[in-house]
């Protein structure tokens, strides 16, 4: 397992080394990580993980090796049964025809309203059922269920996309910007957004003024002007975790495209719409808010507006104060687009997930409306739209 979780990490671009591998070995020798894989974990990334842009790359690696591992003793090892593999036995699948006979309770006042009585009432664990907060069941309350609209709770994935609210405090990852495979052609398309001027200090010669000045003079006359640059100017927002797990890679590589090719560009993430507040460290997201007024208030006009996202939401989301899967939110989503789309007047969303499927999806839809139908497939196509859109 741990050459396996060795190689697995060369693969993906960490530059491990034999010598760091076998440190590592000698510090499990000597007992430094006892039997919890979360004392592993810090033990394994301080050794192996030197710059900390391959952070997430070390995250995914070791997610994907040490899967379903859980702190147990080495005699608990060939006898007990972790508790999460149990608890997915009750995640319940059923066929289409079971789920279009399963009802929602109705709209989002009725369903936090039937939470808050729930809560009161109920005294034990329940599994299986169609009322009470538990899992493997129809009810609209809890985890690794189905029911058309509800609120998951002790989930650690998303399944059907049907919640309108997660009771539950996920944690997402930062963007790598450093991923360069696939990125030329994104680059070539990005790159049609420019508008040059020379800027700084004269630092690069003027070749045809330097001879005329040569000629014009007798002797040599150098003469040096500013190095021209593409002075568009482009806000990106990112929308992380959830839904967009399954795209982290084609928003990288944008990402990465889109750092190398514009001088002036900021970016910020959110989850599933703009809301209040924003972030710029996934790690830190709950910690170092960015207000979403301050934003708005330090980035002029003139700026290019990209969003990057799915746009599959509950749409109480974006139609009701509270809609927000994760917190309590004020006002509803739509409010901050439309102040976002009145304050810039370029503004394009590029949707990841397959555009034939968009129409099935009505928070989608809502989005499309408040973007006046600037919503582009994720692809070098929809790119090149959107990059045309944005040049006018």
């Amino acid at each position: 397992m741990f050459v396996n979780f060795f190689h697995e990490l060369k693969s993906a671009g960490v530059p491990v080394t034999l010598k760091e591998y076998l440190t590592l070995m000698e510090a499990m020798n000597a007992h430094v990580a006892r039997y919890k894989v979360e004392h592993f974990y810090y033990l394994s990334r301080s050794t192996l993980v030197k710059d900390e842009r391959n952070l997430d790359k070390f995250d995914r690696v070791f997610g994907h090796i040490f899967k379903g591992l859980d702190t147990l003793a080495p005699e608990e090892l060939l006898t007990n049964i972790p508790e999460e593999w149990l608890r997915r036995l009750n995640e319940k699948f059923l066929t289409e025809e079971e789920k279009a006979q399963i009802e929602a309770l109705g709209g989002w006042e009725k369903i936090m309203e039937e939470l808050k009585k729930r809560l009161e009432e109920q005294e034990k664990r329940h599994e299986g059922g169609n009322k009470w907060i538990g899992t493997g069941g129809t009810s609209p309350f809890g985890a690794y269920g189905y029911n058309p609209a509800g609120i998951r709770i002790g989930q650690n994935e998303s399944r059907h996309k049907r919640a309108i609210k997660v009771w539950d405090k996920r944690e997402y990852k930062d963007l790598d910007d450093s991923v360069e495979l696939g990125t030329r052609n994104i680059k070539i398309a990005l790159r049609r957004l420019r508008k040059f001027a020379r800027e700084g200090a004269p630092e690069e010669l003027d070749l045809h003024d330097t001879i005329r000045s040569t000629a014009n003079r007798g002797y040599l006359d150098l003469k040096l002007v500013p190095e021209r640059h593409n002075t568009i100017k482009v806000l990106l927002f990112f929308d992380v975790g959830g839904s967009m797990d399954p795209f982290i890679r084609s928003c990288e590589e944008l990402f990465s495209a889109a750092r190398a090719e514009f001088k002036h560009m900021e970016y910020f993430y959110f989850h599933n719409c703009l809301y209040e507040f924003l972030w710029k460290d996934n790690r830190r997201r709950h910690a170092e808010r960015i207000n979403t007024w301050d934003v708005l208030h330090t980035y002029p006009s003139d700026y290019k507006i990209i969003f990057v996202g799915d746009a599959s939401m509950s749409p109480f989301e974006l139609t009701h104060a509270g809609g927000s899967v994760e917190h309590m939110n004020p006002e509803p989503g739509s409010i901050w687009l439309q102040r976002l789309t009145q304050i810039y007047s370029s503004c394009v969303w590029l949707n990841p997930s397959p555009q034939k499927y968009w129409h099935y999806t009505p928070s989608i839809d809502l989005i499309r409306q408040l973007f006046e139908n600037r919503m582009y497939p994720l692809t070098l196509e929809g790119i090149d739209e959107a990059i045309r859109e944005l040049s006018r």
